[in-house]
């Protein structure tokens, strides 16, 4: 019995030891491989570096100037205003500005204004309306007894002119010794017509409009509204023909109607 526990005893380590589990084996830790070191650049040709310039020698330190004596300020007499060759007045500057600059008309000029026809230019005025200063022609018309102011800055725009040269109102006198044109159309409509041409201040268009109306003693008479154009447009004509020339109203009349009959 003895002998039969021993073996048993001797055979359980035997077994403990198959049942003991087999021990885990190390796992080395794995290194990390070493990045590759960066490729050097490859040198390429530079350019020379350019030398540097030469240094400016040092500057010789001048001499400083004495200092200027303190001049004593005087007070500037006062300015006085320019004086007229001619008469030996002051002329302000405004004045001296308005001498320079050449007007377009002169004081006594005839001129002919589109709706009023021939006037004189009487004065030269200076006025101020609503802040603003304005240099005014003043035009009389001696026969319709009115005065009219035209600002120069206007004169262009408003349409006044001077006087028509000779060889003009000869082209005048032309018109009027051709035949009448009338054209087949209402009355109203050719008086308009006849209307703007008077107002635009030609002596053409107004001797046109004289041809056209005139009638002659072997002619049917005119209209009431036909006499009143009619009479309108040669007075504008004769007022011109009278200036030009220079003779009195009635010998430019006489010399109108007797061109008129002859044609």
């Amino acid at each position: 019995m003895a002998a039969i526990k021993k073996k048993a005893a001797t055979k359980k380590p035997a077994a403990a030891k198959k049942k003991a589990a087999p021990a885990k084996k190390k796992i080395a830790p794995v290194k990390p491989k070493k990045a590759a070191a960066p490729s050097k650049p490859k040198k390429t040709a530079t350019a020379a570096k350019p030398k540097p310039a030469a240094k400016p020698p040092a500057k010789t330190a001048e001499p400083k100037s004495p200092p200027k004596p303190a001049q004593s300020i005087s007070a500037k007499p006062p300015s006085t205003p320019p004086t007229s060759p001619k008469t030996g007045a002051n002329v302000t500057p405004e004045k001296a500005v308005k001498a320079k600059r050449k007007l377009p008309f002169a004081i006594n000029d005839y001129v002919v204004y589109p709706t009023h026809g021939v006037g004189r230019i009487t004065a030269l005025e200076d006025k101020e309306i609503s802040g603003i200063h304005l240099e005014m022609f003043v035009v009389e018309f001696d026969k319709d007894k009115m005065i009219l102011r035209v600002p120069v800055t206007k004169v262009e725009i408003s349409g006044m002119r001077k006087l028509a040269t000779p060889k003009v109102m000869e082209d005048a006198m032309t018109t009027l010794k051709g035949r009448a044109r009338v054209k087949r159309t209402m009355w109203s409509r050719r008086a308009q017509e006849y209307e703007a041409k008077i107002n635009s201040g030609d002596p053409i268009s107004i001797a046109e409009v004289v041809r056209d109306l005139h009638r002659n003693a072997n002619q049917p008479e005119q209209s009431y509204s036909e006499r009143q154009i009619y009479e309108a447009a040669l007075d504008r004509l004769v007022r011109e023909v009278a200036a030009v020339e220079k003779i009195d109203e009635d010998a430019a009349q006489e010399r109108l109607q007797t061109v008129l009959r002859a044609a």
